[in-house]
């Protein structure tokens, strides 16, 4: 039998990623861009990769450029996999 704590701490577990909100203007959803630095295979040239996640939120507080971490989780609707944790 897990406790809660047990519970909690498998939960949180999940990975973490911090981006810049692109977009705010659905109904409890905002778009992060998070953008990663990856290097070529071939040629070892490094190069930005950006991609883009829509993020569940309770409130519509969040304007374009902020800062916000976020995390998955169940799925909400088609789209969204993923939950703010803080700003």
């Amino acid at each position: 039998m897990k406790t809660t704590t047990e519970t909690t701490e498998k939960a949180n577990k999940a990975p973490k990623w911090q981006g810049i909100v692109v977009s705010n203007k659905m109904d409890k959803t905002i778009v992060v861009a998070v953008e990663t630095l990856k290097t070529h295979p071939k040629y070892l040239k490094q190069y930005r990769s950006t991609k883009k996640y829509k993020v569940h939120v309770e409130e519509n507080k969040y304007a374009i450029g902020d800062k916000v971490v976020f995390q998955e989780c169940r799925p909400v609707s088609r789209d969204k996999r993923h939950k703010i944790v803080a700003e």
